[in-house]
């Protein structure tokens, strides 16, 4: 059996007081004896102990682009693996200048790393982690297939969906997009599919309440994909479980799991639905 824990499932960056407050972007699956963190945007850390799991487990990391509710959190959570008994590699898959992110973070962090590996005899934290370039293709994760493609998510060029295969279930997270037609024949056939929604009403309401509503429109409409299409993608492809995730936007009082759900069935799909909540486990 394998499963997806949905750790974070708001779009963006910004958290506001809500209710139901959702957090940034993050997801683990496991699936094929390995656990695999794709994404930390803030709150990934909590999300994982909350989770159940160890964070000094810690091994792979996928992250599929570089807008910071998708990796602003991970250097915060290689650290406290690390001071919570991280001693084994942890490796990263991600877009280039992923690097350059984690070594700046490694500098902000030097006074505490070097006093933690002197006073309490921690292996050097940098000495652990491994950064590779994710490109497209398909990369072995032991037994576990991890195949990667481009999403469409202007401005940003390298931006990825994944799809991860054991050789009987397979699942796909979509990362951030819009639609675009070879996404399809990569979501074919797939157990699950895990998929950012936004909820077009909104975003008049969202660009008023946050400001710099014009580019802030654009962009959206430009870079992720409405519910509607979403269910459309999904029941072409005859996927039998769906998954909203990245919800946009998410703290809407006129926006209910309920209008989510209703939007998404109007497009015909009529598989198991999830309305992404923080720390829902979907099994497959």
């Amino acid at each position: 059996m394998a499963r997806v824990t949905l750790l974070g499932t708001k779009g963006g960056p910004a958290i506001y007081p809500t209710e139901n407050l959702r957090l940034p972007t993050s997801c683990l699956l496991e699936m094929a004896g390995r656990s695999i963190v794709v994404d930390c945007g803030l709150g990934v850390t909590r999300g994982i102990v909350n989770a159940g799991h160890s964070l000094k487990s810690l091994n792979t990391i996928v992250i599929t682009h570089l807008h910071s509710d998708h990796y602003l959190e991970l250097g915060p959570l290689l650290h406290t693996a690390w001071t919570a008994g991280l001693q084994t590699p942890v490796t990263i898959w991600g877009p280039k200048g992923l690097d350059v992110y984690w070594q700046a973070f490694l500098a902000s962090m030097a006074f505490d790393i070097e006093l933690r590996i002197d006073d309490e005899g921690r292996v050097d934290l940098a000495s652990l982690v491994t950064i590779n370039a994710l490109e497209e293709g398909e990369t072995m994760l032991g037994d576990l297939s991890m195949r990667s493609i481009l999403n469409c998510h202007p401005p940003i060029e390298e931006s990825y969906a994944l799809r991860f295969s054991d050789g009987e279930k397979s699942i796909v997270l979509s990362g951030d997009t819009a639609p675009f037609e070879r996404f399809k024949e990569f979501v074919r056939g797939a157990d699950v599919l895990v998929h950012e929604a936004m909820m077009s009403e909104g975003v008049e309401r969202l660009a008023a309440r946050i400001g710099n509503g014009a580019r802030l429109k654009e962009h959206l409409f430009a870079s992720h994909t409405d519910a509607l299409d979403v269910g459309k993608l999904a029941k072409d492809c005859q996927v039998p479980v769906l998954a909203l995730n990245h919800l946009v936007p998410v703290d809407d009082p006129l926006i209910t799991e309920e209008t989510w759900a209703e939007t998404v069935r109007s497009s015909g799909f009529d598989g198991d639905l999830y309305v992404g909540r923080d720390g829902q486990v979907i099994e497959f």
